[in-house]
């Protein structure tokens, strides 16, 4: 069975056990995350920030970083739509993007058809968002936030989650 197919079947029995609920497209808590793409955080991190289905805007991406303008057009479109007032960055420790190795990364790309030609046009350091250190990366993320044109005078926190215990620090306390 295919993963689509497990999917799929496993949403067809969520669907006949679930009892729907209407939210509004609103952050109750008029709050928008952006944090990591790590399959480590499904089912953990919502719980560990107290957070319940409908309370915060969650904009995920590999190693909660601004490259280019995506994440800042998803934080700005919560903000001037969909009612949120602060935002958090919300790194993790054991992050693999921490140290990664752009070299290995063309590499793969190579064996996989990228031809040189195509990688060639990228600065793959910067397109990938690799760092060294999980909480300068929160630290750098947090402050191009906050200096982003587009980006009003709202509260910018930045924490990091311990990805074992469900444990929170808070680097950056923004008021």
């Amino acid at each position: 069975m295919s993963i689509l197919e497990n999917i799929l079947e496993d949403n067809k029995k969520f669907v006949e056990n679930f009892e729907a609920v209407e939210l509004s497209h609103h952050a109750q808590k008029k709050l928008a995350i952006l944090t990591c793409m790590d399959c480590r955080l499904i089912d953990f991190f919502e719980p560990a920030l107290g957070l319940k289905r409908g309370d915060a805007k969650i904009i995920r991406n590999a190693g909660n970083t601004i490259v280019g303008e995506d994440a800042i057009r998803s934080i700005a479109a919560a903000i001037y739509n969909l009612g949120v007032e602060e935002v958090m960055v919300v790194g993790h420790s054991d992050c693999g993007m921490a140290g990664s190795d752009v070299n290995a990364l063309k590499e793969k790309m190579i064996e996989r058809g990228v031809s040189e030609e195509d990688i060639a046009n990228y600065d793959l350091a910067s397109w990938i968002g690799g760092f060294e250190s999980e909480e300068q990366n929160v630290l750098d993320t947090v402050e191009k936030i906050k200096n982003h044109p587009l980006i009003p005078d709202v509260p910018v926190h930045g924490l990091i989650l311990d990805v074992v215990t469900g444990e929170l620090t808070v680097l950056v306390e923004d008021y």
